[in-house]
């Protein structure tokens, strides 16, 4: 076989000496790099280039096993592991796997404000050069015992030039000295001068320096290499096309889901211990086989690349690995920041690059990244995972990631590992302070003191609320995030309440079916004495009425709290904690009114990471986003309590978050709005609900009877449809895209809207709709296309300069 290194030696003298097996290791390809002309393509790694997971798995094992023999078994309990990112994350945790006992973490590129960094250091030749080390355990690099730290097993791909090694050596040294480092790479190619720059290191600090590598040799580079690769990069970029595919256009994949472990961490990026591990090799099989079924079959599926995400590399590379024990062909590789030339000749490592934006909003800011050898290689599928981090519309746009791996293959597929949410934890394990009980009415909302307990701090007497207009300009502006404010509480003209009692009743049945039908579900396949937790506040009149549901038709007082999620920042981690102090978390399903694309449903996902225990399935009363598993309904139809803000949600305003009114150990905020008293109609709205109960219990049996045979899977419909919508209207940004009757109905209430879409024939749904569409001089647009009854759209580029004289919005240039 011509060796995958021929290409660039033959151009540039570049010439690998040593062991035999080296070139079976290594190929070479060019960098888009002004600092390093060459770079050193692993055929083993899993990065570069799509490999069996088993070999990829099985070196860093076999290097683990290794290290293990060298320690001895008392000194090998005693070691911690340091893998470096990107390219090695996954290599890292292989090692740990073989030593077995030791915990491991990798360096991120991925600040976290929570979380304390232990160190970090700099990566000279790389294109991308600081590296951050944050483990959530703080004495996590004092690992050892009455005996002391024990050893510091660093682990990288490749050991060249030892620069970024040393740097690690010297900044951990100097917070966390110990008298024993081993270095584990897949190819030492270290030159003599480099080697004794180690050695001077042990030397000077008293510490003793163990390397351990498959394949020792070294690289011979010509004085003008790094010039003459420049030259050579931009002679080949004049010769071919890019493989990019500019225009290539959105695609809804096959999104499969995982059933990852509640509270595992997807990784090593704050740590990850023997008991994370095991928790791991027990999932894996039940995870491997969900994969399959969603890809139809061993045969369906036919020959598959898992592709991991940038640092995310271990869970992808395990995943593939149990793919390929339950006998799928299966292979393995990742995205990366790396720039490299691409050059489809069988003597050069790197055939064929996809290029595609950032979609992980990383901390650097916006940029190219790549994935090499996937177009060409032959797969019939190809199964993307990433983190929930990276779950962006970024990811689903034209040009994205997912774009542009349907141009590679016929089939592609997304599976998304919850991101880790630390928990910073402080070295004397402090307890933070007890958490207050629960709000309740009449103190603190105008529901019985039953119905609900707000996990919530009353923030009643500060001023929050701000002109629409003014809010709207601060959010789009990158000024503020929308839940630091509250809007001005619209208040509705008589034409408007008329409305509201109209579609009240003529919709109390039909809500009533719903109602009864969600909670007979959660009954049945959630807990047989639920908690609760509905999310504040369009989700509490729904956990008020599935509480009085489950009393009405079986006698059974259920707990029922509201607490507060925030789009972009999370759920209230005290609130959980209270939560878990009082119930068992398994019983908690949290309760939402209604599903839009499933921002919240994912909001939820994400921030339930770092908490064990919690379900992050939502109920819900109607899904027309297709999000959910557990709900009422998946018609998009007005449910009356979204035609209204706080007067029919217990008085209770949104929820607030802001650092000067929140503490690390405070709930989030809301206020009471006492004032409205004389308007508030949201004991009306659960009476006239429950009126309907018994009318609707034959309805309900059979609706779930029909649900419980049905496939109720999510499909993510919705989603696929906003951003379809994003980019035909011009916005870009599926935030401002709000689907449904309750999402277009809070727009017209509390956002700055720019038009409304509205299904042809729609009838009295939209009544209010039209009706705030006029009051405010928002168009209103028939269409015979949308899978919903109608959707907001937010102004795109709004400044109060796009509106009238008179507030009203006005159309976008």
């Amino acid at each position: 076989m011509v060796w995958t290194g021929t290409w660039v030696s033959d151009r540039l003298g570049i010439e690998l000496a040593g062991d035999d097996e080296l070139r079976g290791l290594l190929g070479l390809a060019l960098r888009r790099n002004p600092k390093r002309a060459h770079l050193l393509v692993s055929g083993v790694l899993g990065k570069h280039v799509p490999q069996l997971p088993s070999v990829v798995h099985g070196h860093g094992v076999t290097l683990g096993r290794r290290v293990r023999a060298l320690l001895g078994p008392e000194e090998a309990a005693r070691a911690v592991v340091l893998g470096y990112a990107e390219t090695a994350t996954a290599l890292g945790h292989a090692v740990a796997d073989g030593l077995e006992t030791a915990p491991y973490l990798h360096s991120t590129r991925r600040p976290v404000a929570s979380v304390p960094s232990a160190g970090g250091f700099e990566e000279s030749h790389s294109h991308a050069t600081s590296h951050l080390l944050l483990p959530e355990d703080p004495a996590f690099f004092d690992r050892g015992g009455e005996a002391g730290r024990g050893p510091l097993v660093l682990v990288d791909d490749e050991f060249s030039t030892g620069n970024t090694v040393l740097n690690t050596l010297r900044d951990l040294h100097a917070r966390h000295p110990r008298d024993h480092y081993v270095i584990v790479a897949l190819v030492d190619m270290r030159a003599a001068g480099d080697a004794g720059r180690l050695a001077a290191f042990a030397e000077e600090t008293g510490a003793r320096v163990d390397v351990v590598a498959h394949a020792r040799g070294t690289v011979r580079l010509p004085g003008d290499v790094l010039a003459r690769g420049l030259r050579l990069v931009e002679e080949q970029d004049g010769r071919t096309a890019d493989p990019l595919v500019p225009c290539a256009p959105a695609v809804a994949p096959v999104r499969l889901e995982l059933g990852w472990p509640a509270g595992l961490p997807d990784g090593g990026r704050h740590g990850f211990t023997p008991d994370h591990r095991a928790r791991l090799r027990e999932a894996l099989p039940a995870m491997a086989a969900r994969i399959v079924d969603g890809l139809g079959g061993p045969e369906q599926a036919g020959r598959v690349l898992v592709l991991g995400f940038e640092e995310l590399m271990y869970a992808p590379l395990v995943l593939a690995r149990a793919l390929e024990e339950v006998g799928l062909d299966v292979r393995f590789s990742t995205t990366t920041r790396s720039p490299v030339l691409a050059v489809d000749d069988p003597g050069y490592a790197i055939r064929t690059r996809l290029a595609f934006p950032a979609h992980d909003d990383p901390a650097d800011g916006p940029g190219e990244r790549y994935a090499y050898n996937v177009a060409g290689g032959g797969f019939d599928t190809v199964l993307a995972v990433v983190d929930s981090a990276a779950d962006t519309p970024a990811l689903h746009a034209p040009g994205g990631l997912l774009a542009q791996l349907a141009t590679a293959a016929p089939r592609v597929a997304l599976a998304v590992v919850p991101a880790h949410t630390p928990v910073p934890r402080t070295p004397d394990r402090q307890e933070p302070p007890v958490l207050p009980a629960p709000l309740r009415g009449p103190d603190f909302s105008s529901y019985e003191p039953d119905d609900v307990g707000w996990l919530l701090q009353d923030l009643s007497a500060v001023r929050l609320e701000a002109p629409v207009e003014e809010r709207e300009e601060a959010v789009q502006r990158g000024g503020a995030h929308y839940a630091e404010s509250l809007p001005v509480e619209y208040q509705p003209t008589e034409e408007y309440q008329e409305l509201y009692r109209d579609a009240l009743a003529g919709s109390a049945a039909r809500i009533a079916r719903a109602v009864g039908t969600v909670t007979e579900l959660v009954l049945a396949e959630r807990s047989p004495r639920p908690v609760l937790v509905s999310l504040a506040r369009a989700g509490t009149p729904v956990g008020v009425l599935m509480r009085r549901w489950a009393r009405h038709r079986h006698g059974t007082e259920l707990p029922h709290y509201a607490v507060s999620i925030v789009r972009g920042r999370g759920i209230d981690a005290n609130a959980l904690r209270w939560l878990a102090a009082h119930h068992d978390p398994a019983d908690v399903v949290f309760v939402d009114g209604w599903t839009g694309k499933g921002a919240i449903t994912r909001e939820l996902a994400d921030a339930l990471a770092g908490f064990p225990g919690f379900d992050p399935e939502i109920a819900v009363l109607a899904d027309p986003g297709s999000c959910v598993r557990t709900y009422g309904t998946r018609e998009d139809f007005l449910i009356p309590s979204a035609c209204l803000n706080s007067t029919v949600s217990g008085l209770i305003s949104r929820t607030v978050l802001r650092d000067d009114l929140v503490g690390p150990h405070d709930y989030h905020g809301a206020k009471f709005y006492r004032e409205l008293s004389g308007s508030d109609v949201s004991r009306d709205f659960v009476a006239a609900v429950e009126d309907r109960f018994d009318e609707v219990a034959d309805a309900v049996d059979q609706q779930v009877k029909e649900a419980a045979s049905a496939d109720r899977a999510p499909t993510w419909e919705g989603w696929a449809a906003v951003e379809r919508i994003s980019e035909e209207q011009g916005i870009h940004d599926v935030n401002l895209v709000k689907p449904g009757v309750g999402e277009t109905t809070r727009v017209l209430l509390r956002r700055v809207p720019w038009k409304i879409l509205a299904r042809r024939g729609a009838g009295a749904d939209l009544a209010h709709i039209r009706l705030l569409a006029e009051q405010r001089g928002v168009p209103v647009e028939e269409r015979d296309d949308l899978p919903y009854t109608c959707v907001g759209l937010i102004h795109p580029r709004y400044t109060r300069g796009a509106t009238g004289a008179d507030g009203k919005a006005v159309g976008s240039a």
